[in-house]
């Protein structure tokens, strides 16, 4: 058993290496998760995982406006919508919404997969649906190596959930499914008490005119 003074002293150390520097942090864990996992791996889908947790990091790009862009123009509110105006878009806003519905969903399976199998829309819909919207964006990127990316990405979601998984418990970032179920609680309810504790973790801030009841599928 370690000394709990180290252990104090590690978990410290971790935490500030978390936040000063999160691709180093993150890195060492994706690598330790490949490993862990079994799965093999390229330095380019390490450096994107590593670029898409450091990403989420800040919950609030995880559950950002789903109500109107700056545009003006309304935002999806479920993911076989947002997949379905992707394929009309114009081909940059349809990498774009394309590329977050992907890794939303990747990132949603991994780190909340627990609660996510206790719904009727499930990992294997997040899985169907984010495999599609990788694939598709394959199609539509010129540059190599990204499109050599979301094309293992779309044939290989589900080991790459399990990395993020592996992650997820092994890492400092709250993972906590109370945040995805006050969330979907707000949504579909518009509890106020829902979303002071959503306002707190800095997870929605929202004027309370601009939001729309919705429900995430």
């Amino acid at each position: 058993m370690g000394d709990p003074v180290t252990k104090k002293e590690n978990s410290s150390s971790n935490s500030l290496e978390l936040f000063s520097c999160p691709k180093t942090y993150f890195g060492e864990l994706v690598q330790k998760g490949f490993s862990h996992r079994k799965i093999q791996s390229a330095p380019f889908i390490e450096s994107y995982l590593v670029n898409m947790l450091s990403h989420y990091l800040d919950s609030r790009n995880l559950f950002e406006s789903q109500y109107a862009n700056e545009a003006g123009q309304k935002n999806p509110q479920t993911l076989a919508e947002m997949y379905l105006i992707a394929q009309n878009s114009e081909n940059g806003v349809k990498k774009e919404l394309l590329r977050k519905l992907g890794d939303r969903t990747l990132y949603i399976s991994g780190f909340f997969g627990d609660s996510l199998q206790r719904k009727i829309v499930d990992i294997d819909y997040y899985a169907e649906i984010g495999g599609a919207a990788y694939a598709s964006l394959a199609h539509c990127t010129r540059e190599d190596t990204l499109s050599k990316v979301y094309t293992t990405f779309s044939k290989r979601f589900l080991d790459f959930v399990e990395v993020l998984a592996y992650i997820s418990n092994h890492s400092l970032v709250k993972s906590d499914q109370s945040i995805l179920r006050l969330y979907e609680r707000y949504m579909s309810t518009g509890s106020s008490s829902a979303r002071e504790k959503l306002e707190e973790m800095g997870v929605l801030s929202l004027p309370h005119d601009q939001v729309k009841l919705g429900k995430q599928g």
